[in-house]
């Protein structure tokens, strides 16, 4: 604990300073009396659906079919509350200019919504499991994908955004892949198209842009970007939103490590396979295998290279 009380003579000061900044920037500041979505409590739905996408694996355990469905039961009751606050919150903030809207009610159409899709969820991300488990030898079991890949806990976290955002929820779509980005490393924008049996393989740096179309079967490696070629423009230099900006990749394509794919009118056909590090920014046909020249390593310090020093570059 500092003993200058002097020092602390200065705080008064310091904090009008800070507010008038408030006055003078219309900015970083929400200083209203509706209240925004809470960040913990999107985090704490984004638990409650895991327990219920995939039960026993993580809080609760000793699950059986005696008390499974008191269980899933007390969950869904707490997510309708807590999905059609949270919900409405957002729905306000974004339409503030109707203020004869219903916003408790609406909240609570597009939750019920939501909730009815849980079960088709889980048979989709049963796909993206055994994808996981048929691409990747190390692993010994399924549930050691469900317990320890990033992969799984980024794309079980995009499925649940993708159907909100579909929904047109404001917000919480994009609080929820944040909060994934930031455990997993993995960025993958809730407005992005993804097929089944998806599998990202190791996971940190990939990203996925909003507009992006990915088919089934796809399966990426860490560091792959899936992203904006440009961003087009209006007259007045302002960026036009809602166009296709991002890749297209068809059925059972593999994406190898540092990968990058750019552009809305870039279209990579299915069963193909690109190379780590290519930059594509051209559409590629059905059946490709895109890669570099073939590389060739030095080493210094050795007065000749032996033949096998020669980095062969293989799929």
């Amino acid at each position: 604990m500092a003993t200058d009380l002097r020092l602390k003579e200065q705080l008064p000061q310091l904090t009008q300073r800070i507010v008038d900044t408030y006055f003078e920037m219309e900015t970083l500041k929400h200083l209203d009396h509706s209240p925004l979505p809470s960040y913990s409590a999107t985090v704490e739905i984004i638990e409650d659906l895991w327990e219920i996408l995939y039960p026993g694996y993580r809080r609760r355990q000793n699950l059986h079919l005696g008390n499974i469905t008191f269980h899933v039961g007390d969950l869904v009751d707490g997510l309708h509350d807590k999905l059609t606050t949270q919900i409405s919150r957002a729905l306000q903030h974004e339409c503030d200019s109707r203020d004869d809207e219903d916003y408790d009610a609406l909240a609570q159409a597009k939750t019920i919504h939501f909730l009815e899709q849980l079960p088709q969820l889980r048979t989709v991300l049963a796909t993206d499991v055994q994808a996981a488990y048929d691409g990747d030898p190390a692993t010994t079991c399924l549930d050691e994908v469900i317990f320890c890949y990033p992969g799984l806990e980024a794309i079980t976290v995009y499925r649940l955004a993708n159907l909100l955002y579909k929904l047109e929820v404001p917000f919480i779509p994009r609080m929820m892949s944040e909060w994934a980005h930031s455990r997993t490393g993995i960025d993958i924008h809730p407005g992005a198209t993804i097929g089944k049996s998806f599998f990202i393989d190791h996971g940190t740096g990939v990203v996925v842009g909003q507009t992006c179309d990915i088919g089934d079967e796809v399966k990426l490696y860490q560091g792959v970007t899936l992203g904006a070629l440009s961003f087009p423009k209006d007259g007045e230099g302002q960026i036009i939103r809602g166009k296709k900006r991002h890749p297209t990749i068809e059925d059972r394509v593999v994406i190898y490590a540092n990968a990058t794919v750019l552009g809305g009118r870039t279209t990579i056909g299915h069963d193909s396979v690109l190379g780590s590090s290519v930059w594509v920014t051209r559409s590629v046909s059905p059946n490709s295998t895109v890669v570099l020249e073939k590389p060739k390593l030095r080493i210094r310090g050795e007065e000749t290279e032996p033949a096998e020093h020669a980095l062969d570059f293989q799929i």
